[in-house]
């Protein structure tokens, strides 16, 4: 598998992806998502992040199956990924991120992904890595509820380490809810700037 990784995507890239490790904070809709495609890109390990089980609600964004309903989104994802990448090295923590756990779980990172429902998890993310971790990059998700266009999802570099994926308008509402496709939009901008930085290109 390595080799085919090294002839589609070049063995100096391949080596600077399977050196690296990524921490994906929130295993939903952005989160699944972000760590199938860095799975799929040959990421040498990868931290997962969750404290939640697998709902019915989920499986229509969400990378899982009707039949992990009720597990552990950190199980159920690493039994995924483990079918499409069996070589990817995992680390997972079934728990609630808080201010008092946050540092400790992300220490190995080299970047860090911000996949959270939850406004107010991720102000708390996003302020403690900028103002505690400052030597590590940080992608995040604002924006990609309802049906508007595709092409309102983007990139954009907001400091030096800090990277913003998503419309940064559209919340989630009874008006407007979360669709797979364009949830996977904003997944798959996160994850190709998680790749681009280790990669060692830093615009957006």
């Amino acid at each position: 598998m390595t080799r085919a990784l090294e002839e589609r995507q070049g063995v100096k890239l391949q080596e600077k992806f399977a050196s690296a490790v990524a921490a994906v904070c929130g295993l939903g809709g952005l989160g699944s998502n972000i760590a199938l495609s860095l799975a799929r890109a040959g990421i040498g390990k990868l931290i997962l992040i969750d404290f939640d089980q697998v709902d019915v609600s989920n499986l229509h964004r969400q990378q899982y199956k009707a039949s992990q309903v009720g597990a552990y989104k950190t199980e159920a994802l690493t039994a995924c990924l483990k079918e499409i990448a069996p070589y990817i090295e995992l680390e997972t923590h079934t728990v609630r991120m808080t201010e008092a756990n946050t540092v400790a779980l992300l220490k190995d990172a080299d970047v860090i992904c911000e996949a959270f429902d939850n406004a107010e998890c991720k102000a708390m993310l996003v302020n403690i890595v900028l103002e505690q971790m400052p030597s590590k990059y940080l992608v995040a998700a604002s924006g990609m509820a309802g049906i508007d266009s595709a092409n309102l999802i983007q990139t954009r570099k907001v400091m030096e380490r800090f990277y913003l994926c998503g419309d940064e308008v559209s919340e989630v509402s009874e008006a407007e809810s979360l669709l797979s496709s364009r949830v996977m939009l904003c997944a798959a901008h996160q994850a190709h700037m998680v790749l681009r930085i280790l990669a060692g290109e830093f615009e957006s």
